[in-house]
């Protein structure tokens, strides 16, 4: 189990409460948003002071009660919005890039995320989130009746509003960002979503979006183009992150945390397990409908609800990628 950084902070999520703001070090801020209507209760957005303004790591949904949230804990640490200069999105799910442009619109504030991420290249490449699903669906092999049912259960509750503009993109590749006393690195890390970039601050911080949380597993990207397998990306991450030499990760949710070597590679040993469970069960023509159904989830697939068998459908497909793509390792990994 992770080792929290402040055990209170720890502790109220564990609660399922709403966090108050924390110092993760002298100038580094964990903010716990409030998220209206999601089952995850709140994302955690981090303040970094520097000579440069303040840098904000995501930005909540864009909704009316997570922008007050926000304001009213930037005034209980005696910050303000109007000195924030560069907001760095991890990734493009709505619970990161909600309130970005209200931010710009308040201090002027330059918005950042990965290319792959930008919403107007991840249209031109593999279409809006609702497209990709479609086509990850199709994928599985599942019945019509299945696919469109899930679906149509995913239009229901999709929140994803693919509009942000960005100031700049940042390449698939590590790029040093100076702030003047403090320097963050961006580094891609696919996996999550194609275009996933955690933070790296020189101090021995890392922000790992939704790559990396304290505790359970990764959501993995969808699959929609034959060349996707997000585990496969997910291993490389998970490795790069293991070698930054931090000592704090800082997920999007959940609590900041120590021992960011050792999670990495207990994170990489669960999803590795799971490929190896689908090789175990796959033949040479089976689909993920086929496998998804045999696979070992908290309950029999016929008692998980639907949005949890879509989850897990969509999820096995990617597994199936992966297993496909490389051999089992003799040692796990």
């Amino acid at each position: 189990m992770s080792i929290p950084v402040s055990e209170a902070y720890a502790a109220s999520y564990r609660a399922r409460e709403v966090p108050a703001p924390a110092q993760v070090i002298e100038g580094v801020w964990a903010v716990a948003v409030p998220l209206h209507g999601s089952a995850l209760r709140a994302v955690t957005v981090f303040l970094i002071e520097s000579h440069a303004g303040l840098i904000l790591i995501d930005a909540g949904y864009d909704h009316p009660s997570c922008w007050a949230s926000f304001q009213r804990s930037l005034t209980a640490i005696g910050r303000t919005v109007e000195a924030i200069s560069t907001v760095l999105i991890t990734h493009n799910h709505p619970d990161h890039v909600g309130f970005a442009d209200r931010v710009r619109a308040a201090s002027g504030a330059r918005v950042l995320m990965g290319a792959a991420d930008d919403f107007a290249a991840m249209h031109r490449v593999r279409g809006a989130f609702l497209d990709q699903l479609g086509t990850a669906l199709d994928l599985t092999g599942a019945p019509q009746d299945v696919v469109d049912g899930m679906y149509a259960d995913a239009v229901k509750v999709a929140e994803h509003h693919e509009t942000l503009r960005l100031d700049a993109t940042l390449p698939g590749a590590d790029l040093d960002l100076d702030f003047g006393d403090v320097t963050i690195r961006a580094v891609p890390t696919p996996g999550h979503t194609y275009g996933h970039t955690v933070y790296y601050d020189t101090r021995g911080l890392v922000f790992t979006g939704d790559t990396m949380m304290a505790e359970g597993p990764t959501q993995l990207a969808i699959v929609s183009r034959p060349g996707d397998d997000p585990a496969g990306d997910l291993f490389a991450s998970l490795d790069r992150i293991r070698d930054l030499g931090a000592t704090v990760a800082c997920p999007a949710h959940q609590f900041p945390y120590h021992d960011v070597a050792a999670r990495a590679e207990q994170l990489k040993a669960f999803h590795q397990a799971e490929v190896d469970r689908v090789r175990d069960l796959m033949s040479a023509g089976s689909t993920a409908w086929d496998v998804a159904r045999r696979m070992p989830w908290k309950k029999p697939w016929d008692d998980l609800g639907r949005g949890t068998r879509r989850f897990s459908l969509v999820h096995t497909l990617a597994l199936l990628r992966s297993a496909r793509n490389a051999p089992r390792r003799a040692d796990g990994c």
